[in-house]
């Protein structure tokens, strides 16, 4: 009871486990949308990206086996699924997206459609 009674009274208390969610950046030019997302430890076979309409979704699951004998002291990284929804407020042209992941970040380029980019027009 007395372990119990110091994490009640304690000014610092054990963290609640956050929401699994990647840092991520999401930069716009007048042609498209480019999407970084730091995932380091995440395989390519264990994304699931897909976009509808004008969200964007990133799906995963970072895993990590500690070698035998080990055991964690600290660890600031979890094995939880992760979901990243990004609304992009247009739809893109999704035959057009590319994606790439090297050293744990994904890159994502996402072209605006033809119809929905900004034109400009000359008045005579």
């Amino acid at each position: 009871m007395t372990h119990l009674n110091s994490l009640l009274t304690s000014p610092v208390r054990p963290a609640a486990p956050a929401a699994v969610r990647p840092v991520h950046q999401l930069n716009e030019t007048e042609d498209a949308f480019a999407l970084t997302v730091q995932l380091p430890g995440v395989a390519r076979d264990g994304l699931d990206v897909t976009v509808e309409e004008d969200v964007l979704r990133v799906v995963g699951r970072r895993a990590w086996t500690p070698p035998a004998g080990w055991s964690a002291l600290h660890r600031e990284t979890t094995d939880a699924p992760f979901t990243l929804a990004v609304a992009l407020g247009q739809a893109v042209a999704a035959d057009r997206i590319a994606a790439g992941l090297r050293d744990g970040v994904l890159r994502l380029s996402l072209p605006k459609l033809e119809a929905v980019r900004p034109r400009r027009i000359t008045v005579a």
